[in-house]
């Protein structure tokens, strides 16, 4: 065995980002997937990598906005009434932060990750020729009513002020110029210049190509089961569900919204809970939209692709309920109607869910685990996995190699919820 072998477990952006870092460096590097590589929460999410999501769910207001959510019968949001101390634990630290000191903090340390994942993915799209429609056209925040459209106003001066992300303010007049596949009569929009986007499954496909032409190892449908081999704090490796064992001289957790159900093993206590969120690929309309779109009263994502056209949005808190719902579905639809000149396609090529790993304070975890000396962490996203996965893999391959951070590692260190 190599003296510098690591073993990955979690196949999807996270991971295959921390396999890129690592085998760039001269690791071997083994991935090992309970299901197939990139088929989790990273295959069907819009594909936006947005430095401009700076801010955390957890802001002054989002608990009431949240409590009126649950009695609207076609909300975005829903949580499935049930019984989970973990559940309703990861509320109660949720709402302690909806202040706006906590939120700044957040943001800035969500920002940092941003920031350096945005030039980390200019730099692997230079150096790779992958075929994932990567475009930087920017974002567009596109508002139905006035009021709404004014209250972002506050919003977007402390993006300027506070995070040097400044957005360029449209009527709804210059809506139909800026992109004629708006309806006329929008109240307006405000377009983040810096954003990018990309198809995600696409991505994942071309990254594991490239990996796996390295010398990067993978290993699917093969869950994680147990540790073995400890002796002072170390373990020697791991061991699969389907009884294989794989051994190294360092691991990486990277599970996504499961690494709440593997607290046990991890000896540790990571309040992560599954997001379930759905999104509805459909081919591209002939009137697309020419750059991404978010419509927050909706709370819809339109991302198009010269490959197609997504719709994306929904949060629901129901643990891990394996259930496409038709109505969830009917809500993307819904959600883009009074925005989009073309109706979306009713054959869709793919309707999807998976789960996000939410933390409380919406940032992740990038850390040493506290009990084992070379077993790491790299979860907890939320909605931004996609967005700050090349930063997350420096960042662990820094720590592991005990090299100078490139961004400070404290914000995201998992003592944080001892």
């Amino acid at each position: 065995m190599s003296q510098r072998h690591i073993v990955i477990i979690g196949g999807g952006i996270i991971g295959l980002a921390c396999a890129d870092e690592f085998s760039r460096t001269g690791w071997q590097v083994t991935v090992v997937d309970k299901g197939e590589i990139g088929k989790g929460c990273s295959h069907g999410n819009c594909g936006l990598v947005c430095p401009s999501h700076v801010l955390p769910l957890a802001e002054p207001g989002a608990v009431l906005k949240t409590v009126k959510a649950l009695f609207q019968s076609h909300s975005p949001f829903r949580v499935k009434p049930r019984f989970d101390l973990a559940l309703w634990s990861w509320f109660w630290q949720f709402t302690k932060r909806c202040n706006t000191c906590d939120r700044l903090a957040s943001a800035a340390s969500c920002h940092a990750l941003l920031q350096s994942s945005m030039n980390l993915y200019r730099d692997l799209m230079s150096r790779e020729t992958f075929d994932c429609d990567w475009e930087t056209h920017g974002l567009l925040f596109v508002y139905q009513h006035r009021h709404e459209m004014e209250a972002f106003a506050p919003i977007d001066r402390l993006l300027k002020d506070q995070f040097q992300l400044a957005a360029k303010r449209l009527t709804g007049d210059e809506l139909v110029e800026f992109d004629a596949s708006l309806k006329s009569g929008l109240a307006g929009g405000w377009f983040y210049p810096d954003d990018a986007h990309v198809r995600s499954d696409r991505l994942i496909a071309g990254w594991r190509t490239s990996l796996k032409s390295r010398g990067v190892q993978m290993l699917e449908h093969h869950e994680f089961d147990r540790f073995i081999g400890e002796s002072s704090g170390h373990i020697s490796g791991i061991s699969t569900t389907k009884g294989a064992d794989l051994v190294g001289n360092q691991f990486v957790i990277a599970t996504g919204a499961w690494t709440g159900l593997l607290n046990r093993a991890l000896r540790t206590r990571l309040p992560i809970q599954p997001g379930k969120g759905y999104s509805l690929t459909v081919p591209r309309p002939e009137n697309a939209p020419r750059v991404p779109m978010l419509f927050p009263e909706h709370k819809v994502a339109a991302t198009p692709w010269r490959s197609g056209f997504r719709l994306g949005s929904i949060m629901e808190f129901a643990g891990f309920d394996a259930t496409l719902s038709p109505t969830r579905m009917q809500l993307l639809r819904d959600g883009a109607k009074p925005y989009l000149h073309t109706p979306i396609p009713e054959q869709p090529d793919e309707e999807w869910f998976g789960w996000r790993p939410m933390t409380y304070d919406s940032l992740p975890i990038i850390d040493r685990l506290p009990c084992f000396k070379n077993v790491w962490i790299a979860a907890g996203h939320n909605m931004l996995g996609l967005s700050m996965a090349p930063a997350t893999g420096k960042l662990l391959r820094e720590l592991v190699e005990q090299k100078p951070p490139h961004i400070d590692p404290g914000p995201y260190r998992a003592s944080r919820f001892a």
